[in-house]
């Protein structure tokens, strides 16, 4: 047997691996050996990390065990083959440190491609350069990854997630860039649109006969290459920074997701009211004109929950101030919204204004709490208020101070906080790669920083409202990477009211959703460019069950409350926002089902039936739960639908009828309908109509039961509070119903804790 060109050491839980220039040139980490770690016998990390990860904040524990094998020649007298295996999974190692992973029964899931690629390198300086000015991506030169994983295509790939990305649901064929990007052009299906305002490296591919996920935990900027450059093979790869993805194996699509959140964490439980309607603009400009707002929801009989203010109730756009004039007593603004049971939200961005005086500015010049340039003086760009700085939210101190302002709005009554500009942007040019965030203890440049951004503002914004509030923070935020889903919603940044924009929310919050983060949504009727009725009408109809329910848009375009058009769209409008509130018990449940397992809200058709061919290129429906599926309209001028009904009884949401699945059906939708199928034999926990969502929720409870081919049905419902963080103490309740066909109920709890109760229960049968 050849000698091995490089050495292991095998431990009960990782193998490290040391070789010379072979392993340097793959981790891109001169002297660092390589880890193989069995995270659990289904969870791997491949790594030569040395640098502590912002997306997992607590190294996992390794529970699985790692057991050697075979230690002998591969196919041919030259070669050698390392061997490793869990209960779940084999790993196999040649001697050019190439890695194939199969599962226990000998089926290969993940195998490095050894074949020739398509490199940029081989085109001439002066063909890269024709082609970027032709307005082409180009990897090469500093784009370039500096080190790349490169795994074979099987040829029967689909592959999911990578946070909200354009194009369709599967991504197999695209190439996307990680690095946090804010461009209002409108971004459509099209190749050059590669980055977004999120950097979620994470993706899971689905074969036939096997589905695994990989986390590529590098927050440089990355390139994901998922079959674009060949049919032969797929790439991820690094522009710095050091080698660490994780590979996550299971049964399901479920499975994976939970692996990958169990690691980088899950969506606390929401305050109930962030689930009901939102109502933003860029901007309403004073506070009567607030007021009037609230009162056109109440005249209008439409419910609402919070009313978002934009950057204008600022003193010159100044973080943690407020325009006096313009807002003289947001205290009383906010409690006398309050009353009307809704309640503000305010924007922060972290452009802070250099200005002498404020105070922001001041403590931060005075504890360097600012990003700097190479040289050391701090560095400043242009933002809202003009000549601006940046927090260095790297640093605990940085990250503690901040969070400590929200007092300075909490106290004035303020429910939650939006995070925007985080990528960070700027108006003079991006921030260049050298500029320093000093940290607490190790300086890092922004080329590193770039990606966790705003992850690490959102961080710091929900603990500081923890701790000034008692409650459960709400934080939305643009930009964010892994992890974010623990701290922050996400909206999916500036759309356009185009119906192109419309068709692409939802594969972005399907894939969002299968990326960890499961409390996103988009702003309905668009942000840029005029809505219509028509549109607007379809966009609430298709968000109707997006987990964040919000209307934006831009003061340059029209506005787009649903009374500013006629009498029919407000009607549209008015039936499914009160659809949204009848159902907010079933979102509540389904969040408390994530914060357990980590799934989505809304969820893909391909999740829970990945089996079914027909549902893996599903770009235009989507699940609530597996309960509810939800088929919107998304082109202008269509009233008839297209929609794909998968195995089982389904029951229309509007007539009742019942439809045997497995099969495409025609579904009349005129402008005020959105077809919507209940799955057979389902319980579904509703309330009484309601204008506004009461703290602790609503004193009646209905379930509607939709018998099929069961003699009854069960589901478990839970509630609490649905203020703060009693439920971690166990002041929660968790209710088992059961249900037959004749509406006959029996209750049992399987978990009670909490003294407040339903006064009325009652079946609906249908």
């Amino acid at each position: 047997m050849p000698a091995f060109p490089w050495k292991y050491q095998l431990s009960d839980h990782s193998c490290a691996i040391e070789a010379g220039d072979l392993l340097n040139k793959y981790t891109n980490c001169p002297g660092t050996p390589l880890q193989i770690e069995a995270v659990t016998d289904s969870t791997l990390r491949i790594h030569a990390r040395t640098q502590k990860s912002f997306a997992v904040e607590t190294a996992p524990s390794s529970t699985g065990t790692l057991q050697l094998v075979e230690a002998a020649s591969g196919d041919s007298a030259e070669t050698s083959v390392l061997v490793l295996a869990t209960d779940s999974l084999r790993i196999t190692i040649d001697d050019a440190l190439h890695l194939q992973i199969s599962s226990s029964d000998g089926t290969v899931l993940c195998s490095d491609y050894t074949g020739p690629l398509q490199e940029a390198e081989s085109l001439t300086e002066e063909e890269i350069e024709q082609m970027r000015q032709e307005g082409h991506v180009v990897h090469a030169g500093d784009d370039a990854c500096r080190f790349q994983i490169t795994k074979k295509l099987f040829g029967d790939e689909a592959f999911y997630g990578l946070g909200d990305k354009t194009g369709f649901l599967n991504k197999i064929g695209y190439d996307y860039t990680m690095w946090n990007t804010d461009n209002p052009d409108p971004h459509v299906e099209n190749p050059t649109f590669k980055a977004l305002y999120k950097s979620i490296p994470f993706f899971i591919a689905l074969r036939n006969d096997c589905v695994y996920g990989i986390f590529f935990d590098n927050h440089f900027k990355t390139n994901f290459d998922m079959g674009y450059s060949s049919t032969d093979y797929y790439s991820f790869g690094a522009a710095d920074g050091e080698l660490d993805y994780y590979f996550f194996y299971g049964d399901t699509i479920a499975d994976i997701i939970s692996q990958y959140t169990a690691l980088t964490g899950r969506c606390p439980l929401p305050q109930l009211w962030t689930l009901g309607y939102h109502q933003s603009r860029w901007g309403y400009s004073s506070q009567q004109e607030v007021l009037d707002l609230a009162q056109n929801f109440i005249d209008n009989d439409l419910p609402c929950d919070v009313i978002h203010m934009d950057i204008d109730y600022m003193d010159n756009y100044k973080v943690f101030t407020v325009d006096k004039n313009r807002f003289p007593d947001l205290t009383a603004l906010s409690d006398i919204l309050h009353q009307k049971g809704i309640r503000l939200v305010t924007i922060i961005d972290p452009g802070t204004k250099v200005e002498n005086g404020y105070h922001m500015y001041e403590e931060g010049i005075k504890n360097n709490y600012f990003a700097q340039t190479p040289d050391g003086e701090v560095y400043e760009n242009v933002v809202w208020p003009g000549d601006s700085v940046f927090p260095d939210y790297t640093s605990s101190i940085v990250r503690n101070w901040w969070g400590s302002q929200t007092k300075f709005l909490l106290d004035q009554g303020i429910s939650g906080i939006w995070n925007d500009m985080n990528e960070p942007a700027s108006f003079r040019g991006p921030l260049p790669d050298d500029v320093v965030f000093p940290g607490d203890d190790m300086p890092r440049q922004h080329k590193e920083v770039h990606n966790v951004f705003g992850h690490l503002m959102a961080k710091a914004t929900y603990e500081g409202i923890k701790k000034n509030s008692g409650k459960r923070p709400f934080v939305i935020t643009r930009a964010c990477y892994s992890g974010t889903q623990k701290y922050s919603t996400a909206w999916t940044g500036d759309n356009q009211s185009i119906w192109a924009h419309l068709k692409l929310s939802i594969p972005q919050l399907l894939n969002l959703g299968m990326s960890g983060m499961p409390f996103v949504g988009t702003d309905i009727g668009g942000f840029g460019s005029n809505t219509n009725p028509e549109l607007l009408s379809r966009w609430i109809q298709a968000s109707c069950f997006a987990p964040l329910f919000r209307n934006h848009c831009a003061k340059f375009s029209r506005c787009q409350e649903p009374w500013q058009f006629d009498k029919q769209t407000l009607d549209i409008y008015r039936t499914y926002v009160r659809l949204r509130y009848r159902f907010i018990p079933y979102l509540y449940d389904l969040f408390y089902e994530e914060s357990r397992t980590g799934m989505p809200i809304i969820r893909p058709l391909v999740m829970h039936y990945q089996n079914d061919p027909e549902v893996r290129e599903c770009n235009d429906e989507y699940l609530v739960g597996d309960r509810i599926l939800v088929a919107p309209v998304t082109d202008q001028g269509v009233h008839v639908k297209v929609v794909y009904l998968p195995e089982g009884t389904w029951i229309d949401y509007w007539t009742k009828e019942r439809i045997s699945g497995g099969k495409y059906i025609l579904r009349d939708a005129p402008i005020d309908v959105c077809p919507i199928y209940i799955k057979g034999d389902s319980i579904i926990p509703a309330w009484p109509q309601l204008d506004h969502i009461p703290d602790g929720g609503s004193e009646e409870l209905i379930l509607e039961y939709y018998p099929a081919s069961a003699d009854s049905s069960k589901y478990v419902h839970y509630q609490d509070n649905g203020a703060d963080f009693a439920y971690e103490a166990g002041e929660y309740n968790l209710y088992r119903f059961r249900a037959d066909k004749d509406g006959e109920l029996s209750v049992s709890m399987e978990h009670e804790g909490y003294e407040h109760h339903y006064e009325t229960l009652r079946v609906e049968v249908y």
